[in-house]
């Protein structure tokens, strides 16, 4: 009987340490797909000052400038998975370059103390983007590969716990330039 109540306890203690390992993990995705979360916001509430500094400038491509805030219109719900998420960021980030990118063709323009600062902020948020998605595919990556494990993955799975989706960028956007046509 002893003996039962030993391994009773054991079983018990196992399953509530991989619980806990898997709830700490789960956690941590959590928190860094909020890092993420951040920094989107952060970039989508730059993105109508460089509207704004870029529109006053005559021969501005009106196109470029709608299709951008059409991109943040885009992500606007909050229900989207973390791919869905990606894949519209993307099109806005292209959307962003894009107007960067047609504004070298405006001297003034560059020349703007507004724009220049938007634009660094921009940069800046862009990096932190990144950083934030490096963290948050780790954390993603440990979570799932906790979930692959034995037995902490059949632990998993017999209390429901899922696999998170990886925050990914369509690489072939990132490895063409925009594109700056004028008008």
């Amino acid at each position: 009987m002893i003996y039962l109540l030993i391994a009773f306890a054991i079983v018990t203690a196992l399953v509530v340490w991989g619980f806990n390992v898997i709830v700490r993990a789960k956690n941590i995705v959590r928190s860094a797909w909020s890092d993420i979360d951040v920094q989107l916001k952060r970039r989508s509430d730059l993105i109508p000052n460089l509207v704004e500094t870029t529109k006053g400038y005559a021969g501005f491509e009106q196109e470029t400038l709608e299709s951008v805030v059409r991109a943040r219109s885009a992500i606007a719900s909050t229900s989207l998975s973390p791919g869905e998420r990606a894949a519209r960021e993307s099109q806005l980030a292209e959307r962003v370059a894009t107007i960067v990118a047609v504004a070298e063709q405006y001297p003034e323009l560059k020349a703007s103390a507004q724009f220049m600062k938007v634009q660094q902020e921009l940069s800046e948020t862009e990096s932190n983007i990144a950083n934030a998605r490096r963290y948050y595919n780790a954390a993603t990556r440990d979570l799932n590969t906790l979930l692959d494990s034995f037995p902490i993955g059949l632990l998993g799975k017999l209390l429901g716990f899922k696999k998170e989706e990886f925050f990914t960028i369509d690489n072939s956007e990132e490895r063409e330039p925009p594109s700056a046509r004028l008008g």
